[in-house]
């Protein structure tokens, strides 16, 4: 079967995440014990067993979603022996490199709590919001910010998540206009999402050198397979060119309806893998490549099935 591995972004994460893959499949609770002696806390207990605030914290959740993509891409991975190529959405593209073999699980772990510190403080200078637009077309939605931005703040598209579905970010006034003008221009609904920042928006701005620096240092091998880029869409197969378009994707969109289009033009037919806690990215596919083929393999009886 040729795949494409697709990894969940913050916003998957729940209480009790990743438990059964533990439970029933040895390599993946070694993953898990790996990762929390790599932050030196016991995040799996924090992922089992709550309280979801703390989990839905950037710092947590964005480790937390990694270690279950992880957990399980280590259970499927014998059996995914045709991998053409990997995505993930905003931090899920680090789980991808890890499926990649562009970094260990560890070091991904390490990187991706330092990216939620330094998007949590860039967010408590800089205080910031986002929204999710449903039913209005993506240039709508860009016309809008484009208005919307003015003297007390800016607000710009973030996650281009499906053709209907875009998510804006940016000043708390700025978004707040953006949401009227997208319902007076027909979007279905507005709902303003719980988040302690702007996301890939300007607001993130602070947090790059040092997430620049955090990726520089770590170690990172050239992939085996490419891993489509948030930033850019495109088809990335070198070490070098993840380490800047990492860092870049903090104030860029997630391009994801453009990568979702790269993986089905270059690999016509391919399988789309959604490997981690839920099937929100599953779902975004079929709506993007009509008749695409996608799974999930985030739960332990999803990948007993699999396994046969």
């Amino acid at each position: 079967m040729t795949s494409v591995v697709i990894c969940p972004g913050q916003g998957a994460q729940k209480v009790g995440m990743g438990r059964d893959l533990a439970e029933r499949f040895p390599v993946a609770l070694e993953v898990f014990q790996a990762v929390d002696d790599a932050l030196g806390t016991r995040l799996s207990r924090l992922m089992w067993e709550g309280p979801e605030d703390e989990l839905t914290l950037t710092h947590n959740a964005q480790p937390a979603i990694l270690a279950h993509s992880v957990a399980a891409l280590a259970v499927v991975a014998p059996r995914l022996a045709d991998v053409v190529a990997g995505a993930g959405h905003s931090l899920g593209e680090y789980s991808a490199y890890v499926g990649a073999g562009a970094l260990t699980a560890t070091d991904a772990a390490r990187l991706v709590r330092r990216r939620g510190e330094l998007m949590y403080d860039a967010g408590t200078r800089r205080p910031g919001a986002m929204a999710a637009v449903l039913g209005l077309a993506t240039d709508e939605v860009d016309a809008v910010c484009d208005a919307a931005s003015g003297a007390d703040g800016v607000v710009v598209a973030a996650n281009l998540n499906a053709p209907d579905q875009t998510v804006v970010s940016g000043d708390p006034p700025a978004v707040e206009r953006a949401g009227v003008m997208c319902r007076d221009r027909g979007a279905r609904r507005v709902i303003a999402l719980k988040v302690s920042g702007a996301f890939h928006s300007p607001l993130m701005a602070p947090a790059v050198d040092g997430l620049r620096e955090a990726l520089h240092q770590a170690t990172f091998n050239e992939p085996r397979f490419p891993v489509i880029a948030n930033a850019s869409a495109e088809l990335i197969g070198t070490a070098v060119d993840a380490r800047r378009l990492l860092a870049d994707q903090l104030t860029a969109p997630v391009r994801w309806v453009e990568c979702m289009r790269t993986a089905a033009q270059s690999f016509p037919g391919a399988t789309f893998v959604e490997v981690g806690p839920g099937n929100v990215l599953s779902g975004l596919v079929k709506r993007i490549v009509p008749g695409a083929t996608s799974i999930t393999l985030g739960t332990a009886d999803e990948i007993e099935r699999f396994l046969g």
